[in-house]
């Protein structure tokens, strides 16, 4: 009989009773988010790093102040978002959004024909031109919802909001995104 491997808060409730195995466990399973929340909210794939390494160390030493039975994952990511933000205000980062928008242009199959390159690449100029004009509240919840394509209750605990903020925020995000393209 195989055993079937272990729950996100069977882990970490071993983990908040010293198991280190039992935390890289968790550590392995939620890298991947981890970082891709830390690239949207810094802009940079060398902070990101930094960030997401910097918040599970965070979150090990908090362990014990999390709370038995609640959801793993949104704890940890609003740590990595914590990190990720201090991280970029020191750093003073905002143009990450157009490297990046431009960047996955370029990694976009075009439309058949160089005039559909140049509209492809002319529009995601354009979105990420959009996005950086946005406040760094706007881009970040917009990001967390359709970059990394989190559900509105993780965003919330990534956050520090309530969910029916979210839906307010993302509403008026995308709001002034519009504004911000058809100007």
């Amino acid at each position: 009989m195989v055993s079937r491997p272990a729950d996100d808060q069977q882990l970490a409730e071993r983990a908040r009773r010293g198991d280190a195995a039992a935390f890289e466990d968790l550590v392995r399973r939620h890298q991947p988010i981890a970082f891709r929340t830390a690239v949207v909210l810094t802009g940079s794939a060398a902070d990101a790093e930094d960030a997401a390494q910097e918040a599970f160390v965070k979150a090990w030493r908090a362990l014990p102040r999390f709370r038995a039975g609640a959801p793993f994952r949104p704890w940890l990511l609003a740590i990595v978002a914590n990190e990720a933000r201090t991280r970029r205000r020191a750093a003073g980062r905002r143009e990450g959004w157009t490297a990046r928008a431009a960047a996955a242009a370029e990694t976009e199959p075009p439309p058949d024909g160089p005039l559909g390159t140049v509209l492809v690449r002319e529009r995601a100029a354009e979105l990420a031109g959009a996005l950086s004009a946005l406040g760094e509240r706007d881009r970040t919840v917009l990001a967390l919802r359709y970059v990394l394509d989190l559900p509105e209750r993780e965003i919330a605990a990534v956050l520090g909001c309530r969910p029916g903020t979210v839906k307010s925020r993302l509403s008026r995000a995308l709001d002034r995104l519009r504004e911000e393209v058809a100007a």
